[in-house]
């Protein structure tokens, strides 16, 4: 019996990338048992009404990889919304083998699907597998990284190479490999799952709004004994940030806080939040000294360790007001 796989793709008020996506990523399952549904994460935009129009347009409700259009009811952000599209199921709720997330904004080559799958099916120990990732200028996209640490926030805070070469086992971002490797955990812009796992360890938890979610999934699987591989013979091109506006961030949302603190509490406790918190904002302020000589880049959003800062002591001792300025907004994914 040939293994089944559903894939999703989350919508947040970009219902023609979303399409554009949608269409890549049905040339990639080509051959591949299984179905695809969208879901419009309660855009309010018009989008689930077009979407679901031109999906019955185009025949896609009624292809081989069976498109359905499903309304999430809120918007819950990036876990979330795909949790509601993972628990749908094949068509009639039919379990899948595997699932298989897609940003709207990212479009998988020819091959890309099918190899993840390959892979998942010639390594039944491997919990996840990821994809080699560009953007559409065909520049490669750092999306391989390990587990964050208080260790970790100290050098990417500071900023100076001997610091890195001293921690150099705890620098989170890591360089783009270049042949499929384990990793810690993915950017969940192309990420399959095996369904095994998630029945074992959960979907992602929806504490999380956006960021640090996949983070957390992948640490869960780890921890069951599921790791994660990065397959370099996956390509998807993917646009970045065209729901969050990361790009243009003038300050740090509340929302990235938010999910910063909780991963950091639910996986090594208050305690060690604090110092990672601490180890950020002491590697910030070296770094801060520097360019007080040398004419670079800060490098942050502005007011960014203020507002880290205020936000934890918030979060510490306010619990359910640790929210960033007032003035951000929160998007769907």
């Amino acid at each position: 019996m040939m293994p089944t796989l559903l894939t999703v793709i989350l919508n947040w008020r970009t219902a023609q990338m979303t399409l554009r996506s949608a269409e890549a990523a049905l040339h990639a399952l080509e051959g591949i048992e299984g179905a695809l549904v969208i879901v419009d994460n309660d855009s309010g935009d018009g989008s689930f009404e077009t979407i679901t129009a031109e999906v019955a347009a185009r025949g896609w409700d009624k292809g081989p990889q069976q498109v359905r259009v499903i309304q999430s009811g809120r918007n819950g952000g990036f876990g979330a919304g795909n949790n509601v599209g993972i628990r749908a199921g094949l068509p009639g709720g039919v379990r899948p083998d595997f699932a298989y997330i897609l940003n709207s904004d990212a479009f998988p080559e020819p091959g890309a699907i099918r190899a993840l799958l390959d892979h998942l099916l010639a390594h039944p120990k491997v919990g996840f597998a990821g994809s080699f990732i560009q953007g559409d200028d065909g520049a490669p996209h750092r999306t391989a990284f390990r587990f964050p640490s208080a260790a970790g926030e100290f050098e990417a805070h500071t900023r100076f190479g001997p610091v890195s070469r001293l921690l150099k086992n705890s620098i989170v971002a890591q360089p783009i490999p270049e042949t499929t490797t384990r990793v810690d955990w993915l950017a969940g812009a192309s990420l399959m799952m095996r369904m095994d796992v998630l029945d074992r360890i959960g979907l992602f938890d929806e504490t999380f709004f956006l960021y640090f979610e996949e983070t957390d999934l992948c640490r869960r699987a780890a921890l069951a004994g599921w790791p994660t591989d990065y397959v370099r013979e996956s390509v998807v091109v993917h646009i970045g940030s065209v729901s969050t506006g990361m790009g243009g961030w003038k300050r740090i949302p509340g929302f990235w806080l938010d999910s910063r603190w909780h991963y950091f509490v639910k996986n090594h406790g208050t305690a060690y939040a604090l110092g990672a918190t601490l180890a950020a904002v002491v590697g910030g302020g070296l770094w801060r000294l520097r360019l007080l000589i040398q004419r670079k880049d800060r490098g942050d959003p502005p007011h960014y360790l203020h507002d880290m800062v205020s936000h934890h002591l918030r979060a510490l001792f306010a619990p359910g007001k640790g929210a960033a300025p007032s003035n951000q907004t929160r998007p769907a994914e």
